[in-house]
């Protein structure tokens, strides 16, 4: 249960800058099942691997694989050192990694580091009593205390003579972050993994670690250094990533020497691309953005919580103009871009399902109206309402599919250095239309999008020379950059600037 883990590095045989690609997020649950028992698995993600190296991805993100009390979304772990038997064996996960780092793809893991289950066997040992030598590794209080309220709810959980702090749910039950054996325990956990092979981690809640008090439980000050020290941890191993989920503070995580989700940016990629009158603020949000943000960032649409919104799909109400306008704007700004598994075929979430479970339905593979090709058995949710139409067979060879738009666009941002990790610099604005232009070397690259109804005029300020088209089928203006450039409604243009 407490077992030391030295470092001992196996390398890394992807590029430098593999992370500034785009990565896929896969909830393994719902993403593929290989063994016909409508749960996903790793031997299905391993058999999605030709797909996702078409696709063009150069990381993905899983969602927990730990053994979970929760039996489902995995954030209730058990077992930081094992796989959940739904999911397969630590030899499958092995073979993951080795097929996807053949195709050049990176593998980070979701790490649970806020909490632990209430069955994982040092909380159960932890509330066995004062006495116990895991009691200062969780938050107790022999008083319950008052005053407090986060997410609605009493964070303190009464448990026989005493309290603790689970602010999730009393199943989740916080880790004492202030206590150094905590912390060593936590870093040993990391090493298991990063010692096979894992190419570094999405660490979950990273906002909740320390709190101080009723009304200061969120991005306390002792949060950094803790989360600076697992960042010079992966400092020891060979091009590991780390992204935070930290909405209170992505900026402030980020400069500390990662990444974290740019949450206060999403909402606004998709009200800009979904036209109107909201979609002049939220341009100039998103056009400004990067001009003070760090590059680091990492941006996304949605993912598997519903804090971060509906899948994108319903929020544009599978406007296929809207979907193109919100992945190029995400696809092609600064930042390392996470797409959340269905949403480059525009999978919709389930109307029935409550709250977050609407979001995490299987993959939509196939038209099969009874399994949408995610399983030979039957499928452990629902599919998503619009599986028939949008799904991977059914694109796949379409030369107009959103899926084709996706492969586009992360085949631009992999092939072009200035996409991949270049500078920043707005060139445009006009209403809800915007231009930036983004340079590495003597390389350039022109964006510009217009989500109007109305074509747009953009004067491009401070370039000089031959705009060349790079999505195919462009229809509108081109040519000397120093030309007004005419944007038909509702597109999105990418040039090279020769």
């Amino acid at each position: 249960m407490i077992t030391r883990v030295p470092v001992a590095d196996p390398g890394s045989t992807l590029p430098a800058h593999w992370h500034r690609g785009a990565f896929v997020q896969i909830f393994v649950r719902a993403w593929r099942d290989a063994n016909g028992d409508g749960i996903g698995d790793l031997r299905g993600v391993i058999e999605g691997l030709p797909y996702l190296q078409e696709l063009g991805v150069s990381g993905i993100w899983l969602m927990p694989i730990h053994p979970s009390q929760d039996g489902d979304h995995g954030y209730a772990v058990t077992d930081y050192r094992a796989i959940h038997p739904d999911y397969g064996t630590l030899e499958d996960f092995d073979e993951l990694l080795r097929q996807a780092h053949a195709r050049g793809i990176g593998v980070i893991l979701d790490y649970v580091i806020n909490h632990s289950a209430a069955a994982h066997p040092l909380f159960e040992l932890s509330r066995s009593g004062p006495g116990s030598p895991t009691r200062d590794w969780y938050l107790w209080r022999d008083e319950h205390p008052a005053g407090w309220r986060i997410y609605d709810n009493d964070p303190w959980r009464r448990d026989g003579a005493g309290s603790y702090f689970a602010a999730f749910s009393r199943h989740m039950p916080d880790f004492n972050w202030l206590n150094p054996d905590v912390v060593a325990w936590h870093h040993d956990n990391l090493r298991f993994w990063l010692n096979r092979g894992v190419d570094g981690f999405r660490f979950d809640a990273v906002g909740h670690l320390v709190e101080n008090g009723p009304d200061h439980w969120d991005c306390q000050p002792q949060n950094y250094p803790i989360m600076a020290g697992i960042r010079a941890l992966l400092d020891g191993y060979a091009r590991r990533f780390m992204v935070c989920e930290v909405p209170g503070d992505p900026e402030g995580f980020t400069r500390m020497g990662g990444s974290a989700f740019a949450f206060d940016l999403n909402r606004d990629l998709v009200a800009f691309a979904r036209g109107g009158a909201a979609a002049v603020g939220a341009a100039a949000r998103v056009a400004r953005y990067f001009e003070r943000a760090p590059h680091a960032l990492s941006t996304l649409l949605s993912n598997h919580d519903s804090f971060a919104g509906a899948r994108v799909a319903d929020q544009l109400r599978g406007q296929g103009a809207a979907l193109r306008i919100a992945a190029a704007a995400c696809l092609l700004l600064p930042g390392t871009p996470f797409v959340y598994y269905g949403e480059e075929v525009g999978m919709t979430g389930h109307p029935a399902l409550p709250g977050d479970l609407a979001l995490r339905t299987p993959m939509s593979w196939t038209d099969c109206p009874r399994t949408a090709g995610f399983t030979v058995g039957r499928p452990f949710r629902p599919l998503s309402p619009n599986a028939a139409t949008h799904n991977v067979a059914t694109q796949h060879d379409a030369p107009g599919s959103l899926l084709a738009y996706y492969r586009t666009l992360i085949a631009l941002r992999r092939a072009r250095a200035s996409l991949l990790r270049g500078d920043y610099r707005v060139l445009a604005t006009e209403g809800a239309a915007w231009a930036f232009a983004r340079r590495h070397g003597r390389e350039c690259t022109v964006v510009a999008f217009n989500p109007r109804a109305t074509p747009a005029r953009l004067a491009l300020a401070g370039v000089a020379g031959t705009l060349r088209p790079l999505l195919p089928g462009w229809a509108g203006g081109c040519g000397e950059a120093d030309a007004p450039l005419e944007m038909p409604a509702r597109s999105v243009a990418v040039f090279a600037l020769e």
